[in-house]
Formats: structure tokens, C-alpha cells, sequence
């Protein structure tokens, strides 16, 4: 059985990219990881796993306790925090 990307419980940082006209906005989010999976989403995408377009998706917990839930793409880095 493969170890899940990231583990219950490691502190991370997620830095995301958010385009914009006038250039790259970078938001970072750090948190204790609650869950990783993926999760297929209501869009249709031909030849996918039940025809559904599948995302990566992390669910964190910040220190002030709101649990909060990050689609994952090619931009985004992850890194653990000691």
C-alpha cells in the first residue's frame, strides 16, 4: 500500500499562485494536515475515472482552528514545516 503525498498530522505551508492581469498574486496558507485525497468534482471530463474531472485536495487545520480545503494544481508547493 503507497503512504498517502502528505501525512495526518505534519505542519505544512502551501504557497498557491493566483493569476491576475496585472501578474502573479502568491497567497500562503500553513496548517496541520487534516486529509489529503482526491476527489472527483461535478464537471464531466471524457476518458476520467466515471467520466468526472478529479482534483488533488488538502484539508488543513490553522492554529486559530478553521479547517480549510486547497485544490492542489501544478503551481502549488507544499513544503513541511518544522
Amino acid at each position: 500500500m503507497q503512504q498517502p503525498k502528505y501525512q495526518a498530522g505534519v505542519r505544512v505551508r502551501v504557497t498557491q499562485q493566483v493569476p491576475r492581469q496585472s501578474g502573479n498574486m502568491a497567497i500562503t496558507t500553513e496548517g496541520t494536515v487534516v486529509r489529503f485525497e482526491q476527489q472527483k468534482t461535478g464537471s464531466w471530463y471524457a476518458h476520467a475515472k466515471d467520466d468526472r474531472l478529479w482534483l488533488d485536495r488538502l484539508e488543513l487545520r490553522k492554529d486559530d482552528g478553521e479547517q480549510i480545503v486547497l485544490n492542489l494544481d501544478q503551481y502549488t508547493r507544499v513544503e513541511q514545516v518544522s
